[in-house]
This record gives structure tokens, sequence and C-alpha cells, in this order.
């Protein structure tokens, strides 16, 4: 009768076997998904527990933390910190004006921004675009627009914790790298990860919060305002809040309205 060391080495799962025993917080070989391989022969350790390992590594987080606007979209094209490289299309580092005083951030990619690897394009794309022209700016020029998750989770789903943790150092440089005068937070989701609370939109907005040191201010997400036109209002206010707010950052450090 066949031992279970033949067994397994004729169905191929003994090689795999030992290697994952030996090192079961490895990386995964995202090369074997390609190979035709059986599902028991590409078998991997679970995503997320070496996702935390390599969120939090002192190398990355550092390496990270000097990025320069050079090296910086290819940095998060390459990350593997988390399950999501195995899932999106193309990542979405940001657009827009790189020493803008305005920064909007919304909570990751939807399915055209994944397609397209620019943030807001689409419908609420557009309605954001019409959102800046009332205060008389376009995306490209004084204003930068990202996302915390540079990555789309599955079906829009909300982020997972490990996920915002392994993207959120990306964010931080992008704040650092910017220095804007003003951020504005994009939906419930992007404020929270932003202000680290899970307070309400509702009490979040009408004040300003501060990110990094930067003054910050809640608004609706411009999904959310496809349908719910009733808000649109309340958006308007959030945004003369804003700029009221900019002017007051811009007064504070003395730089020149047009830097």
């Amino acid at each position: 009768m066949p031992s279970r060391d033949d067994v397994l080495r004729e169905l191929r799962l003994a090689p795999e076997w030992r290697l994952r025993r030996a090192a079961p917080a490895a990386p995964v070989d995202r090369t074997a998904e390609s190979t035709g391989a059986s599902p028991s022969s590409t078998a991997s350790p679970p995503a997320q527990p070496a996702a935390a390992v390599a969120a939090d590594s002192p190398s990355r987080l550092a390496r990270i933390a000097a990025l320069g606007w050079e090296d910086f979209a290819a940095d998060v094209d390459a990350c593997t910190a988390c399950a999501l490289c195995r899932t999106r299309n193309r990542s979405v580092p940001g657009v827009g004006d790189v020493r803008a005083q305005w920064l909007l951030i919304g909570e990751a990619p939807g399915a055209e921004e994944d397609a397209r690897g620019e943030p807001f394009v689409g419908q609420a794309g557009k309605l954001l675009d019409n959102m800046l022209a009332a205060l008389g700016m376009t995306r490209r020029e004084n204003v930068y627009i990202a996302n915390v998750l540079k990555c789309r989770p599955p079906g829009n789903r909300t982020p997972e914790p490990l996920e915002a943790l392994a993207c959120r150092p990306y964010i931080e440089r992008q704040i650092a790298l910017i220095r804007p005068g003003l951020i504005l937070a994009l939906g419930k989701s992007a404020a929270s990860l932003l202000l680290g609370t899970d307070a309400s939109i509702a009490s979040l907005r009408g004040r300003v919060h501060r990110c990094q040191g930067v003054p910050l201010v809640v608004t609706y997400h411009p999904a959310y305002l496809l349908r719910s036109l009733q808000d649109k209002a309340r958006a308007w206010e959030d945004l003369l809040l804003a700029r009221r707010a900019l002017g007051a950052s811009l007064a504070e450090a003395e730089l020149p309205a047009d830097r």
C-alpha cells in the first residue's frame, strides 16, 4: 500500500507542503496563478496574516516615507502588502497638481477608476468636477485628488482594516509631499480613515478638523450626492466652509494665495 508521502508526491503536493511548513508567512507567488496547476498545488498561506506583517514592516514604512513624486506611482503599483494587488486591474495613485492647496481624498477606487487608473471618473467624477467649477477650479490646477486606498476592493466593498493599514502610509506621504492648505474628505469612510473615528458624517460636517497638522473639512461623497440630491445644498455649505478654512490657513502661514 502506498505511503502518505508517496501519495503526496504523486499528486505533486509534497514540495509545496514542505515549503509552507518551513515559511508559513511567505508572500504569495503570483506567477503560480498562471501555471494551470490544480487548486491544491497552488494553495498559499492566508493573505491577511502576511499582509499585516508587510504593512508594518519598518523597512517598508521607511521606504514610503522617503518617496518622491518620481517614484511614487511605481511604488504603489508594485505594492503587495495586501490581497487587493491580486484582484485590481490598475492601481490608482492620484491625479492633479502636486503643489495644490486643495487635497481631495475619497475612500477607494471604483470600477471605472480601476479600469482607467484615475480617481473620480464617471458620473461621480463629473459631479465632482462641477463642484470644483462652482469654486472656480479644475482637477488639474491647484487641486490634487486621491483615495486612501490605491486599489479597488472587490465589488466596491468597504475596505478591511488590514487593507487600510497597508495603504495609509501612501496617503500620509502624499499629504507630506503636497503640503496642502486644506484637505477635503469625501464621504464618511474617507473621513473615518483619515481622522481615526467612527463618528457619523452628520457629526463630522460643519467644523474644521486636523490631519497631519492640515485643516480638514468633511463633506459627502459625490456618488452619494447622485442618489441624494437633497444633500447637494449641504455639500455646497461644506465647500464654502472649506474655502474659508483654506483662507484662514493661508493667512496663518502667510503664504501667497497663488503659490
